[in-house]
C-alpha cells in the first residue's frame, strides 16, 4: 500500500515538472522570433517616416507665387529662354513638373543652391531642397557660399522655409527661370513657380 502511494507520488511530480520544463532549444527559437519581429517592426516604422517625409515636403511646397523677386536680382543678359517664350521642364521638385510646358515669366543670372534645413516652424529635415538663389538669403555676403555654410534662409517656397536655418548642399552660378505650367499630374495651373535652372529645360520647338 505505501510502495503503491509512492509510485503514484512519483509519476504526479514527473508530470508535473514535464509541463512546465522548456528546452533549450525552444528559448533560442523564441529569442530569434523576437529580435526579427523587433527587426521587422523598426524597417517598417523608417518606410513610414521617409514616405510620410516626402508627402510633408510636397503638400507644404507653395507651387505658385505672386511673382515678386528680390530687388538686387539682376535680370540674365544672354538667356537661352526668352521672357514669353516656351521651354520643356525636366525637374522633379514636385510631382507634375516633370515633362510639363513652361511659359517663362523671369529670367535671371544668379547662384543657386540646394539647401538642407529644418522647418522653422518645426516638423521633419528637409533635405536636398532645389532651389534658393543667392538673393533669398538673408544678410548675404557678397561672394557665394560653400557646402557645409550655414545660412538663414528669406525664401518663402515652403511652409517654414523663411528664418530657417540651412546648410548648404551644392552650389551653382547659372541663369535661373522663373516659369508658369500646367501640372501634369492634377492639371492644375502653376504661377511664377521659384526656380528651374537652365540645365532643367530643353527646347519646346523640337517636341
Amino acid at each position: 500500500m505505501v510502495g503503491t502511494v509512492a509510485l503514484l507520488l512519483v509519476v504526479v511530480l514527473a508530470a508535473c515538472g514535464g509541463n512546465g520544463e522548456t528546452t533549450p532549444d525552444s528559448n533560442v527559437d523564441t529569442e530569434n522570433d523576437s529580435v526579427e519581429n523587433a527587426e521587422m517592426n523598426e524597417e517598417t516604422h523608417l518606410e513610414e517616416e521617409s514616405d510620410s517625409m516626402e508627402e510633408t515636403d510636397l503638400s507644404s511646397m507653395n507651387h505658385s507665387s505672386s511673382g515678386e523677386v528680390p530687388d538686387d536680382l539682376s535680370d540674365a543678359d544672354d538667356p537661352t529662354y526668352t521672357v514669353g517664350g516656351k521651354a520643356v521642364i525636366h525637374a522633379n521638385h514636385m510631382g507634375g513638373m516633370d515633362g510639363a510646358i513652361a511659359t517663362i515669366e523671369g529670367v535671371y543670372d544668379t547662384t543657386v543652391y540646394a539647401v538642407t534645413y529644418t522647418p522653422a516652424t518645426g516638423g521633419d529635415k528637409v533635405e536636398n531642397h532645389k532651389w534658393v538663389i543667392h538673393e533669398e538669403i538673408k544678410n548675404a555676403e557678397e561672394q557665394p557660399y560653400e557646402p557645409g555654410d550655414e545660412v538663414v534662409l528669406e525664401a518663402d517656397h515652403m511652409d517654414g522655409m523663411k528664418g530657417a536655418t540651412a546648410t548648404i548642399d551644392s552650389v551653382e552660378d547659372t541663369t535661373v527661370y522663373m516659369v508658369s505650367y500646367s501640372d501634369t499630374e492634377t492639371g492644375d495651373e502653376v504661377k511664377n513657380h521659384k526656380w528651374v535652372t537652365e540645365e532643367e529645360l530643353s527646347d519646346f520647338s523640337s517636341r
